[in-house]
């Protein structure tokens, strides 16, 4: 049985594997390039690209009464967002330390590249901006949840979830007390990864 998990698990990082060398292809279908964490369009495509821009007038005019309506409500989230942001940093820099478990890069999570694009508008940069950080932040977040788990309770769901992280593959499987005692508080599955 743990064969069959680990051997599904392997095809599951196979086909991400697969997933990014098919982004890599966007690159020269829609003519860019990333140099130095820079992205750079050729100009064809810029000029391609700004043919499709709409007007910052007609993102205001266009725009429905419940997404005026909501505005209020999705951009008041920033606050516990900038809170969460700041405790993460602290509680990284303090407990993953003390556990030394490898750190979290925020800036592999929260990523700002869609200002690059010649075809949004101003107000639509923004909102890009926005979902970046916030997005961003929550995947950063439930990373750094996630080393903390693997660390103190490194035990697989009986249930069914939604979905799962990553580290949750150096889990001991429910009701697995000889593999709980071996991955609990161990360090070697994040040195491991280090090491890819």
């Amino acid at each position: 049985m743990r064969n069959k998990i680990e051997k599904l698990l392997q095809e599951i990082r196979e086909k991400r594997e697969e997933l990014w060398a098919e982004y890599e292809k966007l690159k020269e279908k829609y003519g860019y390039v990333i140099e130095k964490w820079k992205i750079r369009f050729s100009e064809e495509m810029k000029k391609r690209n700004r043919f499709y821009k709409k007007s910052v007038w007609d993102s205001i005019f266009s725009a429905r009464v419940r997404e005026v309506l909501s505005m209020p409500f999705i951009y008041m989230m920033i606050v516990p967002a900038i809170i969460l942001d700041f405790f993460l940093f602290v509680y990284q820099n303090t407990a993953l330390r003390l556990y030394k478990v490898p750190l979290v890069k925020r800036s592999e999570y929260i990523i700002f590249e869609r200002k690059h694009l010649d075809y949004l508008n101003w107000i639509q940069k923004i909102n890009c901006l926005y979902c970046s950080y916030i997005n961003g932040l929550f995947s950063y977040a439930v990373e750094v949840a996630g080393r903390t788990e693997k660390y103190w309770c490194p035990i697989k769901y009986a249930s069914r979830k939604k979905w799962w992280h990553d580290w949750e593959e150096y889990f001991a499987d429910y009701g697995d007390p000889e593999k709980f005692k071996e991955v609990f508080t161990s360090l070697k599955e994040f040195e491991e990864t280090q090491k890819k």
